[in-house]
């Protein structure tokens, strides 16, 4: 009996794929903007690095055309690029905010696009990961026209699910908090990260491979029955405030 997770001889592509959440779900191919000074493990797989700008999308269709070329097909696009740095909603420049939104909305819709029409001539067509985050699902507080694009997110992977089936698969995972090399910009040093931890019911914050792991779910004949979907992947969400603010008045 094969293994439903076994992806050799498949070509995933893995947007963002160097560095934080894309390196623990790199699999097949990796783009980015920038080299990562080592690939990934993939398990005996080979890894192929493609430098791009997700952002532009003439970039975006030489990478899948280079992908497509150099591997003959694609059957797996994790839609994983994005980020944005903490900033204040009402002073932030209209050209940040739309950069935000470029990178984390815009780009997922070229990149989703360009993967489609490949699929959708191959016989065993294929699947569409979209990384989402709780932060559109919630307020996003210094984080606000990424809240929205994450949210949009979400919107544009039901809708490509009902547009591109039966050939093309398309799922969103909502990501909670994440711990990466670049974790300590947002939650603090290593005393942060613990207290920030402390407030998710699993006790810990998620880790790259996490990730990983829900997408090769997504990703694999498990999951053929599973399109239009959000797998929300947050260790149980955050603990209401007004818990301890209950305990506090108690005492």
């Amino acid at each position: 009996m094969s293994d439903p997770l076994d992806f050799t001889g498949k070509v995933v592509l893995v947007t963002g794929g160097a560095r934080g959440v894309g390196r623990g779900i790199s699999e097949r191919a990796i783009c980015g903007r920038n080299v990562p000074e080592a690939l990934p493990s993939t398990g005996g797989r080979s890894a192929i690095f493609e430098a791009a700008d997700v952002r532009d999308a003439e970039q975006v269709d030489r990478l899948v055309s280079a992908v497509t070329e150099r591997l003959g097909r694609l059957d797996v696009l994790v839609n994983n690029a994005g980020g944005a740095p903490a900033t204040d909603a009402a002073t932030a420049s209209p050209r940040f905010h739309e950069s935000i939104l470029r990178l984390n909305l815009t780009a997922t819709l070229h990149c989703a696009q360009r993967a489609n029409a490949v699929m959708q001539a191959q016989d065993e067509g294929g699947a569409i990961v979209n990384i989402a985050s709780v932060s559109g699902m919630r307020a996003s507080p210094g984080t606000a026209a990424y809240g929205a694009a994450k949210a949009g997110v979400l919107s544009l992977t039901q809708t490509l699910a009902v547009e591109w089936a039966p050939k093309v698969r398309v799922n969103a995972v909502t990501a909670g908090m994440i711990k990466t090399e670049l974790a300590h910009l947002h939650y603090g040093n290593e005393e942060g990260i613990a207290a920030v931890a402390a407030t998710v019911p699993l006790g810990r914050m998620g880790e790259p491979s996490d990730v990983g792991d829900v997408c090769l779910f997504l990703a694999s004949p498990l999951s053929s029955y599973v399109s239009g979907a959000n797998v929300l992947m947050h260790g149980g969400g955050e603990k209401p405030a007004f818990l301890d603010a209950a305990k506090n008045t108690e005492r």
